[in-house]
């Protein structure tokens, strides 16, 4: 039989976290059963639902065939490069577009140090955390939508 850790509630340090609004994952509540039985199933299914009612409504085309002696005009890679392809493409020095792209993993290893010492799990606790995921998907977003279009349009999205 498994033990379970109950939270003293009698302590005042615990009974101040609380009061902060420090949830119940601070103080130790197992991940099994309750996040590995009940949570993860459904995010699972959610996750393969997704998927599924993504390549039901929207196939994915297969073109035309591949001609070897023909380079086509515009050749793009596959989606989830067009963000970094637009920064080798928009940067006029290549060194420069090459020190920018490696600047994204890097930028991305950084991430969990911006706010390590901060306990909270609510987004809107952690202000700089949230600011910068969002400022990054925003960016990451403008990109790659600019790599699909003409480079003269790519960077205003022909808005402007």
């Amino acid at each position: 039989m498994a033990t379970q850790k109950k939270p003293d509630l009698s302590d005042p340090k615990l009974r101040a976290k609380l009061a902060k609004g420090m949830g119940h994952n601070y103080y130790g509540e197992p991940a099994w059963p309750n996040d590995l039985l009940y949570v993860f199933p459904i995010v699972i299914m959610g996750s393969f639902a997704a998927i599924v009612a993504l390549a039901v409504l929207d196939p994915a085309m297969t073109g035309e065939p591949a001609n070897p002696f023909a380079t086509p005009l515009e050749i793009l890679p596959e989606w989830y490069l067009y963000p970094v392809f637009q920064i080798l493409r928009s940067l006029p020095n290549k060194l420069l577009g090459v020190l920018a792209m490696a600047s994204v993993p890097l930028g991305l290893i950084l991430v969990p140090f911006i706010e390590n010492v901060n306990k909270f799990q609510n987004p809107f606790r952690r202000p700089v955390a949230t600011t910068v995921f969002l400022f990054g998907t925003f960016v990451t977003l403008w990109l790659g939508i600019g790599a699909a279009l003409p480079l003269d349009k790519s960077l205003t999205l022909g808005l402007f």
